[in-house]
């Protein structure tokens, strides 16, 4: 029997829970001596007795499974351990890793590597942390491959300050773990760290890469610096002159002028400077979604829905981000009706699973038009007939918003009510309720409001905004 109809039988047998066949094929491979030459099977294996356990077995069945292979090969173990980081076991993964550290199998950088991305997807950070001590003790720090994943692992988990320090200890650096360290300052928004480290990579004599440019693009979107963006907007046209092959980098340019309020550039770089992008890369969503984006979030809402016509008449399937801003446009334009139909669109057409963002803003498209029951209706129907994981505090809070611009006193207390009901330390909600309270002259409910709200020690954020002046 070939692998794929091993693999085929197993999957069948796990469908109808025949766990006795799995054990008998089991049996039958390992006194063949086969199972470890098929590796994609091996960790197949593995994966289907997992269905058959509860998570808390899940470890003890590992390990008795791996005391059975008798093998103390760590290629066997490497594949195994890849396999289920990709496959979405990280937990399994860490168990292997762990066998192999206690049954003294030889770890190597493959190993140290895949275990880290396991750690990262499973949130493990004190995991992570004894894996770094044991690559400080056993030497494996001066590898740049293991430094690479530890900086991965610590700026995925938001550790950047951790991540910063490997960088710092690499003996010879490359562009890979500078990246890795650049995306963790992307994450938590350190764009000027980023700059100074895309500013030291040449000292380091590390070179840019597609990667490197894309984020810092990213940091002058962050930081809103168009001066920065022009100037890196020359540098690519003068380096990369391939630049059009890149939908990534144009679609950060896209977003880093339309961030700082430059429509008009933003658009000159979707054209590519005259040359339709239809004519070369007609399947791209990214590009386009960029470039709705820009012309929403800059108010330009009837081109958002010329545009989105366009696309759709190129025969580009859009996806969720892309309704988001489509949904948005129809409701700052008052086209309640088409906003609707491109909502139930998304499933009818597209086959896509509208989201609680995407629920919030057809709550908010409805509220702009005035129909707040049709939204209560909504919200009903979608936090209690699908369940309370498709509903989300901002589906509510735009429903009580608009309860507040309208003096909708009755209706705007059980959105409240349904909000903190989510979230209980949501002071955002507490305050546009004593709005609406303000408005309609209730001062002893905003007595009662503010009692309740020093109970929970709820204290409202200071907003601001950072955006670059120039001459």
């Amino acid at each position: 029997m070939s692998k794929s109809n091993l693999i085929q039988y197993l999957h069948e047998c796990q469908v109808t829970n025949n766990l006795s066949s799995i054990k008998k094929l089991h049996a039958h491979l390992l006194t063949k001596g086969t199972l470890f030459i098929l590796h994609d099977l091996h960790t197949q294996l593995i994966s289907t007795y997992t269905s058959f356990f509860p998570n808390n077995n899940l470890q003890t069945l590992t390990n008795t499974f791996f005391k059975c292979m008798n093998s103390t090969n760590p290629l066997h173990f490497n594949v195994i351990i890849s396999h289920f980081c990709r496959k979405g076991f990280p937990f399994l993964a860490l168990t292997t890793f762990s066998f192999m550290h206690t049954n003294d199998v030889p770890l190597d950088t493959y190993a140290l590597c895949s275990t880290l991305t396991s750690s990262s997807k499973f949130k493990h950070v004190n995991f992570g942390k004894q894996i770094h001590a044991h690559v400080e003790k056993s030497g494996w720090s001066s590898s740049v491959f293991v430094g690479s994943a530890l900086i991965d692992f610590y700026s995925k988990l938001l550790n950047v300050k951790d991540a910063a320090l490997v960088f710092d200890e690499i003996p010879e650096k490359n562009t890979v773990c500078a990246n890795a360290l650049l995306s963790g300052y992307g994450e938590v928004g350190l764009w000027v760290k980023a700059f100074e480290l895309i500013r030291k990579m040449p000292l380091l004599k590390l070179k840019y890469d597609h990667f490197t440019l894309s984020a810092a693009l990213r940091a002058c979107t962050g930081l809103s610096s168009v001066e920065m963006g022009r100037q890196l907007h020359s540098y690519l046209l003068r380096t990369l002159p391939d630049i059009e092959s890149d939908v990534f980098l144009q679609s950060a340019l896209i977003e880093m002028y339309g961030k700082c309020g430059m429509v008009e550039k933003a658009r000159q770089v979707f054209k590519l400077d005259g040359m339709d992008i239809r004519k070369e890369r007609s399947t791209d969503v990214v590009l386009w979604t960029s470039m709705l984006g820009v012309y929403g979030k800059n108010g330009h809402y009837k081109e958002v829905i010329d545009l989105y016509s366009e696309m759709l008449q190129e025969g580009i399937k859009p996806d969720g981000i892309l309704f988001l801003t489509i949904i948005s446009a129809c409701g700052h334009t008052g086209q309640v009706d088409a906003g609707v139909k491109y909502f139930e669109s998304m499933t009818n057409d597209f086959k896509l699973d509208p989201g609680p963002e995407h629920y919030s803003c057809l709550v908010d498209l409805l509220c702009r038009a005035g129909e707040l029951n049709k939204a209560w209706e909504v919200l009903n129907e979608t936090c209690h007939y699908k369940g309370i994981g498709n509903c989300s505090v901002s589906m509510w809070g735009a429903l009580l918003s608009a309860c507040v611009d309208s003096g909708n006193i009755e209706l705007g207390k059980l959105a409240a009510q349904r909000a903190l009901e989510l979230d209980p330390q949501n002071a955002g909600i507490c305050v546009m309720l004593s709005n609406v309270y303000a408005r309609l002259g209730m001062w002893d409910e905003i007595g009662r409001l503010r009692v309740m709200i020093n109970q929970r020690g709820l204290s409202k954020d200071v907003g601001c905004s950072w955006v670059q002046v120039t001459s």
